[in-house]
């Protein structure tokens, strides 16, 4: 049997080398450190678990949900979107529920692009974005998020030519794996950038309730006009510890709601109901957990840095998400192989930059998935077997 050629580009073969390397390490006794995956470490808020429990045990719950998600859901999220970032969205027209945000992410190119459509993808940028759109058989021109430009994407730098071929454009601010942050001027030449030249963005927003500093981050929707091109994804995981559960939502255009809708509607039957009602307890229940979520992650980012500062090791400290873009050591110039000795050492595990597309390499991403002491610990082994 021959595998499909639109799977060659996938980018699972660094991710998989590590997995299979940890394991490796692993069976000799070393203690694996993982500061890999961007997986939340806590439990959700005990209101949350109860909602998903009763849920469980409605037996009314185990029919097809509808595809578009319960309304009361829908409703919420458009309660929760004009509280949090005042913007009004419709619940009937302009919200879907996913199974987490890279549901919709990985699955709305194919209602967009035909076989060599162009789609702008920013470069490093988390693997999803770059998959749904070869999948749907599209062509990725890659925006460089680069250090000089406060990894932002230079629009400007978009020849004419690619600019009025590309069908989609898809950013992520708070962004992952970078950690960047992006303000409304950004976002406004975005808008200006879309309508000039037909483009539907897709912007990610999943990390937008994780930061620090007194910083908040704005929904790209609050842009006059944002919603003509635009839609945003969100998702529950990262804000309310809820990873497994798979929820996630995106809002905005009524056109590209409606034709992911159809997609999902030919895919799926829509999430489970009791993981919908834990997602209604989630957003409309106490924020406590989310307070502690960001609290929790912005003293892992300071001991880290701080920490890899008095070792040597310089990392510019993030506003917001649950990671960190760290430059390579100055002796290396490979973050595979760095990722690789970093893991035969220490026990520790980061992701290779390279694993985000080609704009990465030169650094790797650190998550702050483990507590204090652990990430101390990681401090303290990578102080004893590197030298910078």
């Amino acid at each position: 049997m021959e595998r499909a050629r639109r799977l060659e580009n996938l980018t699972s073969a660094i991710f998989a080398e590590i997995d299979l390397l940890k394991a490796k390490v692993a069976k000799t006794g070393k203690e694996i450190i993982n500061l890999g995956i961007g997986s939340p470490d806590q439990p959700p808020a005990k209101h949350v678990q109860e909602a998903l429990l009763k849920g469980v045990q409605n037996l009314n719950n185990y029919g097809y949900p509808t595809s578009r998600g319960l309304f009361l859901l829908r409703e919420t999220i458009t309660h929760w979107y004009k509280k949090r970032f005042g913007v009004s969205i419709d619940p009937e027209k302009e919200t879907l529920v996913l199974m987490g945000s890279q549901d919709g992410l990985g699955h709305l190119p194919l209602g967009y692009l035909d076989e060599g459509d162009i789609a702008l993808v920013p470069d490093p940028g988390y693997p999803v974005y770059a998959a749904g759109v070869r999948l749907a058989g599209g062509k990725i021109y890659p925006m460089p998020l680069l250090k000089e430009n406060a990894f932002l994407p230079d629009l400007q730098a978009i020849p004419e030519e690619i600019a009025r071929q590309a069908k989609m454009m898809i950013l992520n601010y708070p962004n992952n794996p970078v950690a960047a942050v992006a303000n409304y001027d950004f976002f406004r030449s975005v808008v200006e950038f879309a309508k000039k030249y037909d483009i539907l963005v897709c912007h990610d927003v999943a990390y937008s309730e994780l930061a620090f500093d007194g910083y908040k981050p704005m929904s790209f929707l609050e842009i006059p006009g944002a919603k003509d091109i635009g839609v945003e994804f969100h998702s529950v995981s990262k804000t309310y510890n809820m990873a497994g559960c798979r929820l996630g939502f995106v809002v905005g255009n009524a056109e590209a709601i409606d034709t992911l809708a159809c997609i999902k509607s030919n895919i799926d039957y829509g999430v489970f109901l009791p993981v919908q009602e834990a997602g209604i307890a989630a957003l409309t229940g106490p924020q406590d957990i989310v307070r502690q979520n960001v609290e929790n992650y912005r003293r892992r980012r300071d001991l880290l840095i701080e920490g890899l500062a008095k070792i040597g090791w310089y990392v510019d400290k993030p506003l917001a998400t649950m990671f960190v873009w760290a430059p390579l050591p100055a002796d290396y110039t490979s973050s595979v192989q760095f990722a690789r000795q970093l893991l035969e050492k220490t026990g520790v595990v980061v992701v290779p930059g390279i694993a985000f597309g080609g704009q990465g390499e030169g650094y790797v991403r650190i998550a702050l998935v483990q507590e204090e002491e652990i990430i101390a610990k990681a401090v303290q082994l990578i102080g004893e077997n590197f030298k910078f």
